[in-house]
């Protein structure tokens, strides 16, 4: 099954309930001049970016916030490139939610986790 296949499986399955998934599509194109445009986050930003909302809980009781989500989609023997890792550290370290997923399965374990409901 192709990354392509795997992601719009993924995006389908893990966008409902409280995250909203969205393709990211990367990199740089030529215009009709011959200048660069870049289009997406950033070099090594994850193919599924979105959020899910999250209820604060004590002193901000009832408050929902939404807290960045990040899939990179791999296939099974897919690795990340440098930037991927950077990228992914980076949201984890920012309080996001951010990994790697081979499969639904693989996020939907991710997104369960970071939530605390599983």
């Amino acid at each position: 099954m192709s990354e392509q296949h795997i992601q719009q499986h993924i995006r389908l399955a893990c966008s409902t309930g409280a995250t909203r998934l969205f393709r990211n599509n990367t990199g740089v194109l030529r215009d009709q001049h011959g200048r660069p445009v870049s289009f997406g986050l950033c070099k090594g930003s994850a193919d599924l970016i979105g959020w899910t909302t999250r209820t604060i809980t004590a002193d901000m009781v009832g408050q929902q916030v939404a807290v960045f989500t990040s899939i990179e989609v791999k296939t099974p023997t897919g690795r990340l490139t440098p930037e991927q890792r950077q990228w992914l550290g980076a949201v984890e370290t920012a309080g996001g939610i951010a990994g790697v997923a081979r499969s639904v399965a693989d996020a939907e374990g991710l997104l369960r986790n970071a939530t605390g409901m599983g």
